[in-house]
């Protein structure tokens, strides 16, 4: 029997099995743990992606493997998006990826990508719809924490630039399943009332999870329905809530969100030294005028007064008694 026509060579037996994998696969997505991990100086990633019964080879590539958030580290859970392929060189499987995120939000992530979709899809983010803030916010909601770090800073914040502007502080919780609801209640309680210029809504940094409250549908719905302008800081400036995406201005940290609010007293206090100067400056020039115009009508006055004219007549009549003495006296 002819076995020539049918012998491969590993280079390409090592091809048609990557060819048939790369086929038969599509885009997939895997859990599993980190082992072996290793980042050479070319910057690519190498590890394997196992369970209990198995591991798979895996590789992400630079660039991509600089664009992580986190840093991989072995024995840690991820979720991986990639291809399966066939290292041809040395006959290894693998999973080639595009993507890897901690297992622990990745759910998570999804599920926010979708409501963000769907969201977004109806117009509750649109610009078009945010209102603006008011000129001057005289009265503030501000859902947080009461015991969190987020309402100190936004309190110290708020006194330090404009003690004049009054709080009130409307306790919430900010994490567990209980907080959308109450968040939500809060927010609408505060619009109806019609006793606040503006909303702050906020808390500070968390992982994904914990910031999970502020994600939540009918919260943001209640923020995009809000007649009252909703400000939004959750967590970091990198985190990123749905609840931020309806806001009418979303601030990267609280601290930042009391700036915004409100002005600076001092620099309030520089420009009403500088108006009071323009003030003081149009008042002199003012009153110089008026006391010009007042010289002026006391000349005119004083040339048409009755003691001037009636001086003037007795000096004509003396005049023409004189003349009427002269002639006389010529005539006799």
């Amino acid at each position: 029997m002819d076995h020539a026509a049918h012998t491969l060579t590993p280079s390409q037996l090592n091809t048609l099995a990557r060819d048939l994998l790369e086929g038969a696969f599509p885009l997939i997505w895997v859990e599993g743990e980190l082992g072996n991990v290793t980042r050479p100086a070319s910057g690519h990633l190498y590890f394997t992606l196992k369970d209990a019964r198995a591991q798979v080879r895996g590789a992400l590539f630079k660039p991509k493997s600089q664009w992580l958030k986190f840093l991989p580290r072995e024995g840690m859970r991820v979720l991986v998006r990639g291809r399966l392929t066939l290292y041809e060189a040395r006959g290894d499987y693998q999973l080639v990826l595009d993507h890897m995120e901690e297992a622990g939000e990745g759910a998570l992530r999804r599920a926010f990508e979708q409501l963000k979709a769907r969201l977004e899809a109806e117009g509750l983010f649109a610009p078009a719809r945010k209102r603006a803030l008011p000129a001057h916010v005289r009265r503030l909601a501000l859902i947080t924490s009461p015991t969190g770090a987020a309402v100190r800073d936004v309190l110290s914040v708020l006194a330090r630039r404009f003690p004049l502007l009054e709080v009130e502080l409307l306790p919430s919780l900010v994490q567990g399943d209980s907080a959308p609801a109450q968040l939500s209640a809060l927010l609408r309680r505060a619009d109806a009332s019609g006793r606040y210029d503006a909303i702050l809504l906020t808390r500070g940094g968390g992982s994904l999870e914990d910031l999970w409250a502020f994600n939540d549908e009918q919260l943001v719905r209640a923020i995009a329905a809000s007649t009252t302008p909703v400000v939004a800081a959750i967590g970091h400036e990198t985190d990123f809530s749905l609840a931020e995406f309806a806001a009418d201005l979303r601030a990267p940290t609280p601290s930042v969100a009391a700036e915004l609010l409100v002005p600076d007293q001092r620099d309030l206090a520089v420009r009403l030294r500088r108006l009071q100067a323009r003030l003081q400056q149009l008042q002199t020039h003012q009153l110089v005028q008026a006391m010009q115009r007042a010289d002026r009508a006391v000349l005119r006055l004083q040339g048409q007064s009755p003691q001037s004219r009636l001086a003037l007549l007795r000096h004509r009549q003396d005049a023409a008694a004189q003349r009427l003495q002269a002639q006389w006296q010529q005539q006799m």
